[in-house]
């Protein structure tokens, strides 16, 4: 199945340089399989920018509302002089992809255009699991496409960590813009008040409830190692980016760790554990 065109390849270019470790990842996928989860990453990528683009967030209802359009065929316009637009609706009918986990992520993004804190432990669960695991799984199916029924708690396992450590390193760039993704039932489980997040130090609370969100990350990671065999062997690439998750684990579980500061991986050391994850999948979750 050959996908390669200007859409794909607009496509192609906009992960490479947005989403590196998906990108690398989908390097270890057979060449015509490409093409089609360049354009799921793009789709993903553009929606996740939305916020990042917008004064108000009316704008960016609009814009999730106009990619809902494009899912059921009835947005506005050319769709296809949008090139992700385009690479994605071609995707979608030729690996005959069900629509309704790009709905569920579109709906989740709607909680990214505004200041709301994120109110529980659950919503936090739902927001993860629609936006990294229904990802997975919508990988998967380009690369493996037939039943994959099984394949969906062990995607939901791996989704959940890989999300869950993302919010997570990400917490500067929330912090910065108001935004606050940790469930406010775990902050105050550690006494934690909103104002404290606003502190360029961590107190001990804070450091409580993401030791709880790390033991959660931690948890999933392992029961997505417990159901691995259920993995396609095709379907693999769908998975690599998981590799990340462990040891930027370990890195905030550090005392040193700041979580107003950050933290990552150099990126030839992501490369090096992406190539060995592909060599042998047990490393994915160790």
């Amino acid at each position: 199945m050959s996908l390669a065109s200007d859409p794909f390849t607009h496509c192609e270019a906009l992960v490479r340089a947005a989403d590196k470790d998906r990108f690398l990842a989908t390097l270890f996928a057979p060449a015509p399989e490409r093409a089609g989860l360049h354009a799921l990453y793009a789709f993903n990528i553009e929606v996740a920018r939305i916020r990042e683009r917008i004064h108000e967030p009316l704008a960016g209802e609009i814009r999730l509302q106009w990619w809902s359009d494009v899912l059921a065929g009835t947005a506005s316009g050319s769709v296809e002089a949008h090139p992700v637009a385009a690479a994605l609706r071609t995707t979608i009918e030729r690996c005959h992809l069900a629509t309704d986990l790009f709905e569920k992520l579109i709906a989740a993004r709607r909680f990214d255009l505004y200041d709301e804190p994120m109110g529980t432990l659950a919503d936090f669960r739902a927001y993860a699991r629609a936006t990294s695991a229904g990802l997975i799984e919508l990988a998967a199916s380009v690369l493996a496409p037939g039943d994959l029924a099984a394949f969906g708690p062990m995607a939901e396992h791996a989704g959940l960590a890989y999300a869950t450590v993302g919010l997570l390193q990400a917490f500067p760039l929330h912090v910065g813009r108001g935004q606050l993704f940790l469930p406010l039932d775990v902050l105050a489980r550690h006494g934690v008040e909103q104002k404290e997040l606003r502190a360029p130090q961590a107190a001990a609370g804070l450091r409580g409830a993401l030791a709880e969100l790390l033991a959660l990350a931690r948890s999933h990671l392992d029961q997505a190692r417990a159901t691995a065999g259920v993995l396609p062997p095709a379907a693999l690439p769908a998975v690599l980016p998981v590799a990340m998750v462990r040891p930027l684990i370990d890195r905030m579980e550090r005392k040193s760790y700041d979580p107003f500061a950050g933290v990552d991986m150099p990126q030839w050391r992501r490369q090096w554990r992406l190539w060995r994850a592909a060599r042998q999948p047990v490393r994915i979750f160790v």
